[in-house]
């Protein structure tokens, strides 16, 4: 008795003695968003030292609806509980006209993260169907976990919500292979985020566009493989009208730059 008693006291002393995670406001990624005249946040997540480089630490812990960056949990679900075998299984569109033309067809997962086709994702969704889908994002420990009664829409208009630095420790779980998934369903999201591989590093990636009435939101999140590291990142902005989307990757590129990460 007294000796599990010492071992519980020397449990919860060793507990309190971990470090603390390190946040740290790096001024240059400030400066990136000011240049684009945009307000938003970057994390990259050096996992090493349990260290978040972020600008706007308070905005980086505030959760938004994912959107389009769920599509990475949405595969990986999918591909995990058979919804699809792989991701060149051609899933159908509905045949309904789309706000991108270029959406109205069929396809597979491989093509449909890279133009980030909401209805192709939707018919994942629907095939995992409400209660796989709740017990996938639990899992995966996505965010505030809920999912509501809807099983084609959370990731658009909520509930579902997470922060960027939920996004980055997502990710870093994901990459290192921590994830209560099958091995087959991570290796083939890595090989269908992959962006751009150099000889140096290796970019993997998703936007995400969030609107609704009141405001929209844009989204890059992803991570950087180099000199066998990785390096978790999300980013999130306001933005102020469509045309705002297309600064989401040249604003994450520049704060990876800033880092020395590309």
């Amino acid at each position: 008795m007294k000796r599990s008693f010492a071992l519980l006291i020397g449990l919860v002393v060793s507990l309190h003695s971990l470090p603390a995670r390190t946040y740290r406001e790096v001024a240059e990624l400030e400066q990136v968003f000011k240049g684009q005249g945009v307000a938003g946040t970057f994390v990259l997540y050096d996992v090493a030292t349990d260290t978040m480089l972020v600008s706007n630490e308070a905005r980086a812990k505030q959760r938004f609806a994912p959107a389009s960056t769920f599509k990475i949990a949405n595969s990986l679900i999918g591909l995990d509980v058979g919804a699809v075998k792989d991701v060149d299984e051609v899933l159908p569109y509905g045949g309904k006209p789309q706000r991108i033309k270029e959406w109205e067809r069929d396809m597979g997962l491989r093509e449909a993260i890279k133009m980030s086709n909401v209805p192709i994702y939707q018919e994942l969704a629907r095939r995992i169907g409400l209660e796989r889908m709740r017990e996938g994002v639990k899992k995966l420990d996505y965010g505030n976990m809920e999912i509501g009664n809807v099983v084609d829409r959370f990731w658009l208009v909520g509930p579902l919500a997470i922060s960027a630095v939920e996004q980055a420790e997502f990710l870093s779980r994901l990459v290192a292979g921590k994830l209560p998934v099958r091995a087959e369903a991570t290796r083939a999201v890595k090989e269908i985020t992959l962006l751009e591989k150099t000889e140096t590093y290796e970019l993997h990636g998703k936007t995400g566009w969030f609107v609704s009435k009141n405001e929209q939101l844009g989204w890059w999140v992803g991570w950087v493989e180099r000199e066998n590291k990785f390096y978790p990142f999300a980013l999130n902005f306001d933005m102020t009208k469509d045309d705002d989307a297309a600064k989401r990757i040249p604003i994450g590129r520049e704060c990876l730059k800033a880092l020395g990460k590309l």
